[in-house]
């Protein structure tokens, strides 16, 4: 079997790269970058992603095709970028991986399709609500892959993650990282919110399954670690993984919200208190998958080489 994978320089895309070729898959990987190609075992240098045409897939002789790319959720990013990035040129690649004969295409999408929060652990088959330029991006990617799994029959794999963690993770879980770090005390003791996690080797374990289980053609899962935390908990093993103590105040959420307001961080406080959950049991009953990694398991090795 080969794959062909975007993004193997970013987070996510390395560490499904490594563990492809841990397990001797092989591997295709676009790149702009001549040390970067250097450094890859099987890779094809690009100036851009828009030039891997049904051609090139073709020649490499593709079977699954691993959509990693994509840009980021940023507040400050210009709206036409998502939908230039994330929807039009996923939908672009689809339908040259379908022209090439690509049997499968999975792709990255994002929990914050089905909504920013969560009463009940959000289902794959949920109503969905995407709520910000970012999400709407993911979200019409899904559509047009859909549509394109109906006319050409090669399938299509979506999966949502939640926050995603991890050795080098960008993002908000650098953050807590770095708010984990700080020799202070933190107001963030009492919040006793529920969310959803999904460590790296998680992931990738589940994106490798994907590739060939039969029954995951043309669903949506939504995957996490099976371990639902509070955000002061998560932030409590973060602590303990790096051997710090985690020097958190039990200042009710209400409080911290009125400081929120008064500075203009209400958002952020938000964010940090609201509940945020998946229920992955489609996972174990379509694919017999269950994670491998306990949250703490993930987070000691995320920090054993510091």
């Amino acid at each position: 079997m080969n794959v062909m994978l975007t993004g193997s320089t970013g987070f996510v895309g390395s560490n499904i790269y490594s563990l492809l070729v841990e397990l001797s898959v092989s591997v295709i990987t676009p790149v702009r970058k001549e040390a970067t190609k250097q450094a890859l075992s099987h890779s094809i240098l690009l100036k851009d992603l828009l030039e891997l045409d049904e051609d090139l897939i073709k020649r490499h002789a593709t079977d699954v095709f691993v959509h990693c790319a994509g840009l980021a959720h940023n507040p400050e990013a210009d709206p036409s970028r998502y939908r230039d990035i994330n929807t039009d040129l996923t939908v672009l690649l689809a339908e040259r991986a379908a022209s090439a004969g690509v049997k499968r295409f999975i792709f990255f999408s994002s929990i914050g399709v089905n909504g920013s929060s969560s009463q009940l652990p959000f289902k794959a088959d949920d109503e969905v609500t995407p709520h910000d330029d970012y999400t709407e991006s993911k979200f019409k990617a899904e559509q047009g892959l859909k549509n394109i799994a109906v006319k050409t029959g090669m399938e299509v794999v979506i999966i949502r993650p939640p926050l995603i963690y991890g050795a080098g993770a960008p993002g908000n879980f650098a953050k807590f990282v770095k708010l984990a770090k700080l020799p202070l005390p933190k107001p963030l003791g009492a919040i006793h919110n529920k969310r959803s996690f999904v460590s790296i080797d998680n992931l990738a374990e589940f994106t490798h399954l994907c590739l060939t289980h039969p029954n995951a053609a043309n669903e949506t899962f939504l995957v996490s670690d099976g371990e639902d935390l509070s955000t002061s908990d998560f932030l409590r093993k973060i602590s303990k993984a790096l051997g710090k103590p985690a020097l958190l105040l039990p200042v009710p959420v209400s409080f911290l919200r009125k400081v929120g307001r008064t500075v203009g961080k209400e958002e952020m406080i938000d964010k940090l208190a609201v509940d945020l959950q998946v229920d992955i049991k489609k996972n174990e009953e379509l694919l017999g998958w269950k994670p491998s990694l306990s949250v703490d398991s993930a987070l000691q090795k995320a920090f054993s080489s510091l």
